[in-house]
């Protein structure tokens, strides 16, 4: 039985589905916040169990039978490490056989501001006695394709990237790469650096933008500052612009590039290219 957490989430939905064509879904539990959000998984055959990453005492029940764990970092950025601990902790305790973590490329050496809670969790799995693998996931395209909208809007594409290059993928090929490994024996012990085959630049993506849109889309380097105030102004929450804005400084410090192609070899086919994701959300 594998259980998955976050399971309603953009990543979890996604990493279910590709589970579903690689086993049954009653081997598949889905771990929720809100029940009645996750009906449809319901329906489907899949087991849905109540858990909360600030609820510590519902990790126990929620993987009561499993022998794996898809422990899907949390989205409350400042508090994630307090919640992993709770699913580690209940890992143990239920004496998982492999929980498999999705944590951020190259995360022991990176130097984006959200990789340090990815670094603590990482140190937790490893003192826990609990075999883990690691599934080191770069950014997803659709991180900056949901920016499209406004680009077209603006004319252009902002950021304080550089010419630093992204080998990004979309959600749902580390989703892909995550049922494969929670499907496949052997895999305690495993660290993976995720990323897309082909890397580009915010120049090359808003270029991509206008071969598609037919329009002229130029890109913008701002001062990281300035960048954050932007997005700010745009209507962003405080944490997620100064996500947004340290992310883009990592990407002109090589943060997410990467060109092992490990992402492609595990699911054995090309990674989705920035090409088709663009297309997707024109």
């Amino acid at each position: 039985m594998i259980v998955v957490t976050g399971a309603t989430g953009q990543l979890g939905r996604l990493v279910i589905a590709a589970l579903l064509k690689k086993t049954a879904a009653t081997n598949i539990v889905a771990a929720v916040r809100n029940v009645e959000k996750a009906q449809g998984l319901a329906a489907l055959g899949v087991h849905v169990r109540h858990a909360d990453y600030s609820q510590p005492a519902s990790w126990d029940a929620a993987l009561h039978g499993a022998d794996k764990v898809l422990l899907i970092s949390s989205s409350e950025i400042g508090q994630r490490t307090q919640q992993h601990r709770s699913v580690i902790d209940a890992a143990k305790r239920a004496g998982i056989k492999l929980l498999a973590y999705t944590s951020v490329l190259h995360a022991d050496t990176s130097v984006l501001g959200l990789a340090a809670e990815h670094r603590e969790t990482e140190a937790l799995l490893r003192a826990s006695g609990v075999p883990f693998a690691l599934l080191r996931n770069g950014w997803y395209t659709e991180n900056y394709a949901a920016g499209i909208p406004t680009a077209l809007a603006l004319g252009a594409v902002y950021g304080c990237a550089g010419d630093g290059r992204i080998s990004s993928a979309t959600r749902a090929d580390y989703a892909e790469a995550a049922a494969v490994v929670l499907t496949t024996n052997n895999q305690a012990g495993n660290v993976y650096e995720l990323a897309g085959d082909n890397a580009y630049t915010l120049s090359e993506f808003a270029a991509e933008i206008s071969r598609q849109a037919g329009r002229a889309i130029g890109y913008v380097n701002l001062p990281e500052a300035e960048y954050k105030k932007a997005l700010l102004g745009a209507g962003l929450p405080e944490f997620l612009a100064e996500l947004l804005a340290n992310s883009d400084t990592g990407v002109s410090k090589g943060a997410l590039f990467d060109e092992g192609q490990q992402l492609s070899t595990l699911i054995g086919r090309p990674t989705t290219t920035l090409a088709t994701a663009v297309a997707a959300a024109l």
